[in-house]
């Protein structure tokens, strides 16, 4: 009884792309700039998370996550799995990424129907502690 000859395959060609490219007429871009990071969230109008990015999960570290080349990046990574024509633009936050995530956001061919500024704004705030007394 003859051997049976086993074939080695490398790891390589065994490895699939686990991002799905979705297509979709129309959608939200969601773009969080805080001080310390910026994080793109692409979802249908249903609020169905569709593809993500963040500065980390574009091998930016410490301080460079909070800049403006940083928001460059993580926009255009979160829209590289989604092709859409139309989308609306929801930002939050007061990080220095915004208008550059804005930016690569017109730049990817997307047409934007609206931008608005959902930034929480307290309108009287939290109660402030009483004053010391020693």
């Amino acid at each position: 009884m003859a051997k049976a000859i086993l074939t080695f395959r490398s790891r390589r060609t065994r490895r699939r792309s686990r991002r799905r490219i979705h297509r979709i007429p129309k959608g939200r871009i969601h773009v969080q700039a805080g001080f310390n990071n910026i994080i793109v969230t692409v979802t249908d109008l249903q609020g169905r998370v569709l593809s993500s990015s963040s500065a980390g999960n574009c091998r930016l570290r410490a301080k460079r996550k909070a800049t403006a080349f940083a928001g460059e990046a993580v926009a255009s990574h979160a829209l590289s799995s989604v092709v859409m024509k139309r989308a609306e633009v929801m930002i939050k936050g007061p990080g220095l990424g915004r208008d550059t995530a804005l930016r690569a956001i017109q730049r990817s061919r997307i047409r934007i129907t609206f931008v608005k500024d959902v930034t929480p704004f307290p309108h009287n705030g939290c109660r402030p502690p009483n004053k010391r007394r020693v």
